[in-house]
């Protein structure tokens, strides 16, 4: 309860600090996207002083203002089914934490985002390299996609918060990362879901585990640790006009 308590106070100041600062977009459009029902492609980017965001639903935005994972944003049901576009102009020289910071505020200001960080002790997954080393390339590399089929389920990303996103949904833990890699990576495997009959459990590379260890060169470890949550209290579906 105590660290909780912290941790709220904690962000109170930090939002303070965010809301009194200099800290804001030139200019930004939000809209809703009704075009697919938030289903389809999505896209959220940051690149060159501007963040974009094509039918991506709410909880990517906030997880990717807050730099938390998308399991770690505890809110309303309906923010995964909807959806917005975003585009958002910073200064020039901008970095991608100011970016961040700018987003959080323009949350703040277009959809009345009210929330509060809360931290607990659970049990997680720490991914790590492996003693051999990672076995990632950069994005953009042409190297031979492997293949899915059998029972196989082909996972593509090119963050690192895409990947222990999914890992955590697959392994049903928190997956923190802990590689220290930071950019755009090429990250592409493959592995045979765990209570499926098809593919051989003990063939290098079939469960998750192993497919992370012996494509990647990363590995998952069992801990305990400390986990932040972001709580919505409150936030609205409409966000005021541009």
């Amino acid at each position: 309860m105590l660290a909780t308590r912290i941790a709220a106070v904690l962000f109170a100041l930090a939002a303070a600090h965010a809301q009194s600062s200099e800290l804001r977009f030139d200019a930004a459009s939000v809209k809703q996207n009704h075009a697919s029902d938030c289903r389809g492609r999505w896209d959220f980017a940051v690149s060159h002083a501007t963040v974009t965001a094509e039918n991506a639903p709410l909880r990517r935005i906030i997880s990717r203002a807050y730099q938390l994972t998308d399991d770690r944003i505890s809110g309303p049901a309906w923010i995964d089914s909807q959806c917005y576009d975003i585009r958002a102009k910073a200064p020039a020289g901008a970095s991608d934490s100011d970016l961040m910071v700018m987003l959080q505020r323009l949350l703040v200001e277009r959809f009345h985002l009210i929330a509060r960080r809360e931290s607990n002790e659970r049990p997680v997954f720490f991914l790590v390299i492996d003693k051999g080393g990672t076995k990632l390339s950069a994005d953009g590399d042409k190297n031979s996609k492997p293949a899915a089929g059998d029972g196989r389920v082909l996972f593509m990303a090119r963050h690192l918060p895409d990947l222990c996103e999914r890992l955590a949904t697959v392994a049903g833990r928190p997956v923190l990362d802990k590689t220290g890699l930071d950019g755009s990576y090429q990250i592409e495997f493959t592995y045979v879901p765990f209570g499926t009959v098809a593919g051989d459990p003990s063939e290098t590379g079939s469960d998750i585990f192993s497919a992370v260890r012996d494509q990647l060169g990363l590995k998952l470890e069992a801990q305990r640790a400390m986990v932040e949550i972001l709580k919505i209290e409150s936030i609205d579906k409409v966000p005021t006009r541009n």
